[in-house]
């Protein structure tokens, strides 16, 4: 509303000024956009596209630690089985430290308190898929506040250069389209990049998330089958 008011004022013919603006959007670059946001607008431009890094790095480097948590051999555990059947104790802790997936290293801790009460093995079993579970985690946080923060900032760039272009109508009491309309398009950007970036962010915490739980799941179902082996009659 206070856009048209002014437009209305200024008396201007929207028509052609919107076809001279179109021409003035398309021969720019996003570097013109982000220079001309003023000094606040670059400044949070900069901390945005600073983040978008910081989110793809920590995407791709916990995607490769999950991904190489996740392959356990499918015959992991009938191996462990047939080594604890026959007493081979050592041998079943030594397939356990070769794989070195969060699942080796709850067996593996199981393996090592054999002979214990079954709640004090599954109690010790626990606390090693927390802390597996915690290595996966990690960073994982930065994600979720870059998906909150990053569109906040962007809005917070917007409302700043608002701020910057009616101080600068107020004092030049240039109504005229190509300055309102100008100086609001390229303010917009520093919003439109951290929503960008926030979505993103966003997606790429909820993958990680999904696959984690399938490790989990995987962690829970083979706690269940090493429970049940020492369970098993001899």
């Amino acid at each position: 509303m206070l856009l048209n008011f002014l437009l209305l004022q200024a008396g201007l013919d929207t028509t052609t000024q919107e076809a001279v603006s179109d021409t003035s959007v398309a021969s720019r670059s996003t570097l013109d956009l982000l220079m001309e946001g003023g000094p606040a607008g670059v400044i949070i431009s900069f901390l945005i596209i600073v983040m978008s890094f910081i989110a793809v790095y920590i995407f791709f480097e916990r995607y490769r630690m999950i991904k190489r948590a996740s392959r356990v051999d499918e015959n992991f555990m009938n191996n462990i089985r047939a080594n604890v059947k026959n007493g081979n104790v050592a041998a079943a802790r030594a397939l356990c430290q070769a794989s070195g997936s969060p699942v080796a290293m709850m067996v593996e801790k199981g393996i090592m308190r054999i002979g214990k009460p079954v709640r004090d093995i599954e109690h010790a079993i626990e606390n090693v898929g927390k802390v597996e579970l915690s290595k996966m985690e990690k960073n994982l946080n930065i994600l979720s506040i870059i998906a909150g923060v990053a569109p906040m900032f962007g809005f917070l760039g917007t409302i700043a250069g608002m701020i910057q272009t009616f101080s600068s109508l107020a004092e030049s009491n240039n109504l005229t389209i190509g300055v309102i309309a100008g100086g609001i398009y390229v303010k917009m950007f520093t919003s439109a990049l951290g929503l960008v970036v926030g979505i993103m962010a966003f997606i790429f915490y909820n993958l990680l998330n999904g696959m984690i739980d399938r490790v989990v799941d995987n962690m829970e179902l083979s706690t269940f089958d090493f429970i049940d082996m020492l369970q098993e009659p001899t």
